[in-house]
């Protein structure tokens, strides 16, 4: 299951892993997020060389804020803390992978 990303551990568990990290800005009452939902818990199951991680841009306004969360669902890697790839909408399961291929990891 991905991680709940909140204020208190998005610097350890995304910025301060080597990545790379896959990190799901949602909200509850986002039809796309919804569908988007269990794409991404396939993923943090398949996939052993990623940390998937969750932000619920409701409960966490700061790092939508930080990240300039403008529509959701909006996907990002990161990778040794710095942000590689953004993209907002959904995507499918292979494009998402995809997002994750670190020779392919630019912004």
């Amino acid at each position: 299951m991905p991680i709940t990303l909140t204020k208190n551990n998005f610097n350890k568990e995304v910025l301060q892993d080597p990545g790379p990290v896959l990190v799901d800005f949602w909200a509850s009452w986002c039809g796309p997020c919804s569908a988007l939902a269990p794409t991404i818990d396939e993923i943090a199951q398949e996939q052993t060389g990623c940390k998937v991680g969750k932000v619920n841009v409701d409960e966490e306004p700061e790092l939508a804020r930080q990240y300039r969360i403008m529509s959701i669902p909006t996907l990002m890697v990161f990778r040794s803390g710095e942000l590689v790839r953004r993209e907002t909408g959904g995507r499918s399961k292979e494009e998402i992978i995809e997002m994750l291929d670190l020779d392919k990891a630019t912004v």
